[in-house]
């Protein structure tokens, strides 16, 4: 979600640990994708690798006149400004839809149900029916990709998981 929720000092350590990472790799510029943890003994970095924001997320981003994400980083490679495409005000969510099961995915129920929610943009399932359905960790997908906006990064994330409560998928053994 954007903005985040948590708290400046937080926030402010997460940069750090990111900073001092990148700096001890030599990663000077283009666009990184850092995933960190942080609990009561700090912050610990879980991934880092030069690259964009993975698959289908980087929707959840817009930057001036709907510009994606990609658009800013190829900007930044190609030495053209970008200052004039800040983020778009609000906030977004979006929720990687776990498979809550292994087997065979029969049917997705409750599909235009999620995507009524109020302030959902998409619903989107990314495995088709008849798929073999295997769950983190020994699996590599998601089911698919729930986004939202809102005014608030509350209401964001408040809309994805009611319109993930709407969803039930029928898997067979």
């Amino acid at each position: 979600m954007t903005p985040s929720r948590a708290s400046a000092p937080l926030q402010q350590s997460l940069l750090a640990t990111t900073a001092c990472t990148c700096a001890g790799l030599g990663l000077r510029q283009g666009p990184i994708h850092a995933e960190l943890r942080s609990n009561a003994e700090g912050v610990w970095l879980i991934e880092l690798a030069t690259r964009s924001i993975g698959g289908r997320c980087s929707a959840a981003l817009r930057f001036g006149n709907g510009a994606a994400l990609e658009e800013l980083i190829l900007r930044n490679a190609l030495g053209m400004p970008a200052a004039h495409l800040p983020r778009e005000p609000g906030a977004s969510a979006v929720m990687m839809i776990p498979i809550p099961a292994p087997g065979r995915l029969a049917a997705v129920h409750g599909l235009e149900r999620a995507r009524q929610v109020p302030g959902i943009t998409s619903v989107r399932i990314d495995i088709a029916i008849g798929s073999e359905l295997v769950p983190l960790p020994e699996g590599d997908r998601y089911l698919g990709f729930i986004f939202a906006r809102g005014a608030t990064a509350n209401q964001a994330v408040r809309s994805v998981k009611h319109a993930h409560s709407l969803l039930h998928f029928a898997i067979e053994p």
